[in-house]
């Protein structure tokens, strides 16, 4: 006996919805703020508003009912000359905080493609020397 509903499921309902969302976010932010490479990226940022603009966008990511409304991704994060490696910081204190709530490393791997896909809009390139 099949169990379509199961199948359908979408990761934003694996993890628990919004208050798990919520709780991964809250934590995520803990990591990022308590890196020394970051924390300077949120100096004189309203936390609140951008933990709740980041819920917003991780249920997005995992298929819940809850959309991103918040600025283009480029237009927020230009001039703040965010390296590569800092992009990588972020997204693996992301890993942690969705691995440290039990999610399924299928459900990390499919929100990390989706993170690894805003690179682009979010790292500065900046040439040789600059």
């Amino acid at each position: 006996m099949t169990q379509p509903d199961l199948e359908e499921r979408s990761d934003y309902a694996a993890v628990g919805g919004a208050p798990a969302i919520s709780a991964v976010v809250e934590r995520f932010y803990q990591l990022v703020l308590g890196d020394d490479r970051l924390r300077g990226y949120f100096d004189g940022i309203e936390m609140v508003r951008l933990k709740r603009h980041q819920v917003a966008l991780v249920s997005q990511v995992m298929g819940g009912p809850v959309g991103y409304d918040g600025r283009d991704l480029r237009a927020a994060h230009d001039g703040m000359r965010i390296s590569p490696e800092d992009f990588a910081a972020v997204a693996a204190h992301l890993v942690t905080a969705l691995t440290e709530a039990g999610v399924e490393s299928d459900i990390i791997d499919r929100v990390v493609t989706a993170i690894a896909g805003t690179e682009a809009d979010i790292v500065e390139s900046h040439p040789a020397g600059a």
